[in-house]
């Protein structure tokens, strides 16, 4: 039934097939905001840029939101798999096709509605509100589009194939790169042209993983008539999924509110910030890979009933992760003007993000650890504990951390401090809480014998 058995052969290859899949598409899909940011910074202006940053950030929220829930499936179906569940991986995927796309609609109409008010609470600045608006109106409109590649591409996953969803995620950014410059650069239409061919691209996507599903009649009969909601499907997708994603909402809420702060710094700050939040993104796609990767070899070892076998391949997902986050490392502190000149940013924005890099960069280290311990967690159902300490870590370490530093009137250098300072205190809690073996005690697949 698996198109990639995890639970056979060596580990760190069988980890390395599915994580560089994984990792590519990663790459692919943070080419979308970098895109529109790159491309708007060469056919537009500071205040352009900014409207970008800022609007990506409210859609990363959104984002976040549905592929915690999304990987609730991932670790369902990857346990299903893992223990020969044919039927019960059948019901899964109906029931996440069903109720993303409801959630997706509900998701619209609420943005639709809040935009304004998340934009003010932001501390946009006024010379960016209009094209941020603008922005997250029409990438709203898309949110269908977005959650359901998420969930087809979820559902791939938990059965070991993280190939095709590479194949559709490059796709579509070819698409968003072609339209990018045709709507921001030759019809002059700012960010909103971004958008506009961001969810063009994601519509594609969406299209493209749905009709590749449609043919796995191995997995699930995919004809609308047939497909059925089942509750029992629905509460375990929600009682794993859910605790990982609002650990995710709240990161991303977190880093939010400190753009809220660094907006209220000025437009230099919030451009800097911004470029190197896209440079982030790319620096931390190598332990994103691994934490999804972990998690499904974790989920389907559980599922098998092979726990060591678990355990082993978070070993090799930490220094698989490690090894590119060192080579990011060493770019931001010794080449840091580089990363600005891409996005053909000013001398003061350049300065500016410079200062704030030296210091968040430590982070790139740090979540080579955080991302694989709690893939690892979650793909042993302990979704719970992940949710736990990722929120303890932006309630205790990175808000204060940040506000303290504006109250104080400090630099974006000390602002760049709060989230390596929060992912120290989560690897302490992780290292400890795995150490007790509580992970081993519980294994979903025995929830549905």
């Amino acid at each position: 039934m698996q198109q990639n058995d995890l639970t056979q052969g060596r580990i760190l290859p069988s980890l390395l097939r599915f994580a560089i899949p994984f990792l590519l598409a990663n790459f692919v899909q943070a080419l979308y905001g970098a895109v529109d940011t790159a491309v708007v910074g060469w056919f537009s202006n500071d205040a352009g840029i900014s409207a970008v940053s800022i609007g990506s950030q409210v859609m990363q929220i959104i984002q976040a939101f549905m592929v915690g829930l999304t990987t609730g499936g991932t670790v369902l179906i990857a346990q299903y798999c893992g223990g020969q569940k044919r039927q019960d991986v059948s019901q899964t995927i109906s029931t996440m096709l069903l109720t993303f796309t409801v959630f997706s609609l509900i998701l619209t109409g609420v943005m639709f509605l809040s935009c304004d008010g998340i934009l003010f609470l932001l501390q946009t600045p006024k010379e960016a509100m209009q094209m941020a608006r603008e922005y997250v109106m029409v990438c709203s409109a898309g949110i269908l589009f977005l959650v359901m590649y998420n969930a087809v591409s979820a559902v791939l996953r938990g059965t070991g194939d993280s190939r095709h969803p590479l194949i559709f995620i490059a796709i579509a950014c070819v698409t968003n790169m072609v339209l990018d410059v045709l709507m921001v650069g030759g019809l002059g239409m700012g960010p909103a042209g971004a958008a506009l061919a961001t969810i063009c691209s994601q519509a594609l996507s969406m299209v493209v993983s749905l009709l590749f599903l449609k043919r796995q009649t191995h997995l699930i009969d995919l004809h609308w008539k047939r497909l059925r909601l089942s509750v029992e499907k629905l509460k375990l997708v929600f009682q794993i999924g859910f605790p990982i994603s609002l650990q995710d909402t709240m990161v991303h809420i977190s880093f939010l509110i400190i753009a809220a702060i660094i907006n209220h710094m000025g437009l230099i700050a919030s451009a800097a910030v911004g470029i190197a939040n896209k440079f982030e993104g790319f620096a931390m796609l190598p332990a994103a890979a691994f934490s999804g990767a972990i998690a499904t070899f974790a989920a389907q070892n559980m599922g098998a009933g092979k726990p060591e076998r678990a355990q082993k391949g978070l070993h090799w997902s930490i220094i698989s992760a490690l090894l590119p986050a060192v080579l990011f490392f060493l770019w931001s502190q010794l080449l840091p003007e580089t990363i600005f000149a891409i996005f053909n940013a000013s001398p003061e924005v350049t300065e500016a993000g410079v200062s704030y890099l030296r210091s968040f960069s430590i982070d790139f280290l740090l979540v080579a650890f955080v991302f694989s311990m709690n893939g690892f967690c979650n793909g042993c159902g302990k979704t719970t504990f992940t949710m736990i300490n990722g929120i303890a870590a932006t309630i205790l370490i990175r808000i204060p951390v940040s506000y303290i530093v504006m109250t104080l009137n400090g630099g974006l250098f000390e602002v760049g401090l709060a989230a390596p300072l929060a992912s120290f205190l989560s690897i302490v809690v992780a290292f400890f809480y795995i150490r007790t073996g509580k992970w081993k005690n519980f294994k979903l697949s025995e929830k549905t014998q």
